[in-house]
């Protein structure tokens, strides 16, 4: 009775906070949870189950309560609305949207087919999957990672190791660019940061910076002293400049530590920190770090337990020091009126591209959340 009873007390003391660190928070609840969330544009999302058994894969319209001025009064729209929708007959652990078309690319995490998906349109409202792509010599049956061009025809850079990384044409699945390497390290992300230059990140933490127009020209940064964990990384790119070397790269570790490099001097840190977080689960396919794009010096990490948590770089040092992160959502944590710390572990998170302070996470009991925080709020929820 006592546990209970500080639990609700907890769960109070949470939702009256909340009101003052929030400008707006939205919840979904999915039949099964996802571990993806990809913008399909401003105000629309895409997510998908990763059961083992058949799962949804869906188009959110998010609350337009969310995108309302506050001298536009009251809006009614509150809630989350299916606007597309379509079934999935595997699990969905990397799901991908294509710039300037109706279409995303998606992987299972146990083959390395990429499975195509029209969204659809205004006069249907079915997501069907409309074709495949196979990696050339694929070795893994860990799944693939996959980055979508950003300018050109529509392509995808896909690859499941190093050495099979290849550039495939959506339209007729032919492969335009290949990795002329043996490399075998497993991938645990990818990224173009510009229209032919990408940025790999081993499981082991290296890191690789490819050029798609030479097939050969592949540079290798070591993480050097940084054995037996896990790494994946997250990567602020600046579209409008024409030097992908002006983008911040973000390295986060399964020892809950982040290290920030830029492409100029990739095996230098400019800065580096050990989280504030106690892991709650020992699956390292959860992790994730992402940069604010519309604000300076901040990111987030989630995939240790129920939180996403943000944090304020411009105070990081080179040396590896503890830093408090900056704001906390624990939405997650909260289920059925009660505070849960054990089971609630976040498994994605996305920041809107354009609202500064918009973030969108989804957690294992298949909630889905978007909310808004203040910015001058200190204390975690």
């Amino acid at each position: 009775m006592g546990e209970n009873s500080s639990d609700e007390n907890e769960f109070d003391d949470w939702f009256i906070e909340s009101l003052k660190i929030y400008n707006n928070i939205h919840e979904y609840q999915l039949e099964h949870p996802t571990r993806v969330i990809e913008w399909t544009s401003e105000k629309t999302i895409c997510v998908a189950g990763y059961s083992s058994d058949k799962n949804e894969i869906l188009e959110l319209l998010l609350p337009l309560k969310l995108f309302a001025d506050d001298n536009q009064g009251l809006c009614a729209e509150r809630d989350f609305k299916v606007v597309h929708g379509g079934f999935s007959d595997g699990s969905v652990h990397c799901l991908k949207h294509i710039p300037g078309t109706r279409c995303v690319v998606t992987n299972d995490g146990f083959s390395s087919n990429v499975q195509v998906w029209d969204l659809g349109g205004d006069d249907c409202d079915v997501i069907k999957r409309t074709g495949v792509l196979q990696l050339k010599s694929a070795s893994s049956d860990k799944g693939v990672k996959i980055a979508p061009g950003l300018t050109g025809g529509p392509c995808v850079l896909h690859g499941s190791r190093i050495s099979d990384i290849q550039l495939t044409e959506l339209a007729s699945g032919k492969p335009f660019y290949s990795l002329g390497t043996d490399i075998p390290d497993l991938l645990s992300s990818l990224q173009f940061v510009s229209a032919s230059v990408f940025l790999a990140c081993a499981c082991n933490g290296d890191l690789y910076v490819g050029d798609t127009r030479k097939p050969s020209a592949l540079q290798n940064t070591p993480a050097e002293g940084r054995e037996g964990v896990h790494w994946c990384m997250g990567v602020k790119t600046d579209l409008s400049s024409s030097d992908p070397s002006s983008c911040s790269v973000a390295r986060l570790s399964s020892s809950c530590q982040v290290v920030v490099s830029d492409l100029r001097d990739l095996r230098a840190p400019v800065c580096q920190a050990q989280l504030d977080v106690q892991r709650k689960t020992t699956n390292d396919d959860f992790m994730n770090v992402t940069w604010a794009p519309a604000l300076d010096n901040c990111l987030a990490v989630s995939g240790f337990d129920g939180m996403v948590q943000i944090y304020n770089t411009a105070s990081w040092r080179p040396e590896l020091m503890e830093f408090q992160p900056l704001f906390v959502h624990r939405g997650h944590m909260m289920s059925d009126d009660q505070f849960d710390t054990s089971s609630a572990v976040v498994t994605t998170h996305v920041w809107h591209p354009s609202r500064p302070r918009t973030v969108l996470s989804a957690a294992v009991d298949g909630s889905v959340h978007v909310w808004d925080w203040v910015h001058k709020a200190t204390a975690s929820c």
